[in-house]
């Protein structure tokens, strides 16, 4: 289906404006085939993005800014979402060997073995939701980086 017809729409201003749209509208899309394999597991997507950077250096635990700085939602409340992950026990806090004053974040084993699961199934859901040969994919990537590479309204 076409974004004019995803969002009931004619036209658009220009090329820009419609893919503007259109990758606002994908990313909502997204987000939500993610909310859907998250939710039997009672994860949000944030939460899940936490885990995953986690999971990336585990054994080892992580700083609070470690992993801001990592987040794919970069408005996330990191804070927030570790409470909740820790009320899970799918993660633990732990003291900080160099930084008295600072909190690590580690993963558990209910944690690492949550994740295990999880992988399997993100991976056979992406391929079923996401219809591109791999040289569309590696062509979108490419893509994507290239936008968000040009010049933001802040510079």
């Amino acid at each position: 289906m076409t974004i004019e017809k995803d969002i009931k729409q004619k036209n658009f201003k220009n090329p820009y404006n419609k893919l503007t749209v259109n990758l606002m509208y994908t990313n909502g899309w997204l987000t939500n085939q993610y909310a859907q394999i998250l939710k039997p597991y009672q994860l949000s997507t944030p939460q899940y993005n936490v885990l995953k950077i986690l999971q990336q250096i585990y054994p080892e635990p992580a700083n609070i800014n470690f992993i801001i700085e990592r987040m794919v939602d970069k408005m996330s409340n990191v804070s927030r979402l570790v409470d909740k992950l820790i009320a899970k026990q799918l993660v633990v806090k732990v003291k900080s060997t160099e930084d008295l004053r600072s909190v690590n974040v580690a993963l558990t084993a209910n944690g690492t073995i949550l994740l295990k699961e999880l992988n399997q199934k993100i991976i056979e859901s992406e391929a079923n939701f996401i219809r591109l040969n791999d040289a569309e994919i590696n062509l979108l990537n490419i893509l994507l980086e290239k936008t968000r590479n040009s010049k933001t309204i802040n510079n």
